[in-house]
């Protein structure tokens, strides 16, 4: 990491070097104050795409170029995320949310955008599609063992801790499953 880059207290933000590759491209930008998240917008005609929209049918994925590239500081990574609005209005989503962005990737971003809902979603130029949200990242180091110690969930998998019941408050005294 960069002097420039790194931030000199938890409150400063770093800085994450960006380069557009197309001059019609929107930059990534926070649109309020407390906003965790970048907005990212499609940058349409670009690669694959030859109009300046795309329509999206339910249950197909399309691949929304963005038109810049990112230089992320060693230590962070970009999460891309539905933005919320899209999701619950018109069921268009991320369907690897959150996509990982690697520090040391540096070709030009995308977003696969999923239609989980009933009706064709139209993504224009300069729509806002996804957001970008930059985060640290820590590398674990992996020990192999002959055994792992146990605890009270155990093997259980996928739901084990939950449930329908972990929607009801559980009576005094009846084990919930």
């Amino acid at each position: 990491m960069t002097a420039a880059s790194q931030p000199t207290s938890p409150s400063d933000p770093i800085a994450v070097r960006v380069r557009r590759l197309d001059e019609r491209a929107t930059l990534p930008a926070y649109h309020s104050e407390h906003a965790a998240g970048l907005d990212l917008s499609a940058c349409l005609p670009r690669g694959d795409i030859e109009t300046s929209e795309i329509t999206i049918e339910p249950g197909d994925i399309a691949k929304v170029p963005l038109g810049f590239a990112v230089a992320i500081p060693a230590g962070y990574e970009g999460q891309v995320r539905p933005r919320s609005g899209l999701a619950t209005r018109k069921g268009l989503t991320v369907p690897n949310a959150p996509g990982t962005v690697d520090a040391d990737y540096r070709g030009e971003m995308f977003v696969a955008l999923i239609n989980l809902g009933k009706e064709p979603v139209t993504v224009h130029h300069g729509d806002r599609v996804a957001q970008l949200v930059i985060a640290p990242v820590s590398h674990a180091r992996l020990v192999e063992v002959e055994s792992l110690e146990d605890t009270a969930r155990g093997a259980g998998g996928f739901g084990s801790t939950g449930g329908s019941g972990a929607l009801v408050e559980p009576k005094p005294g009846i084990p919930v499953n």
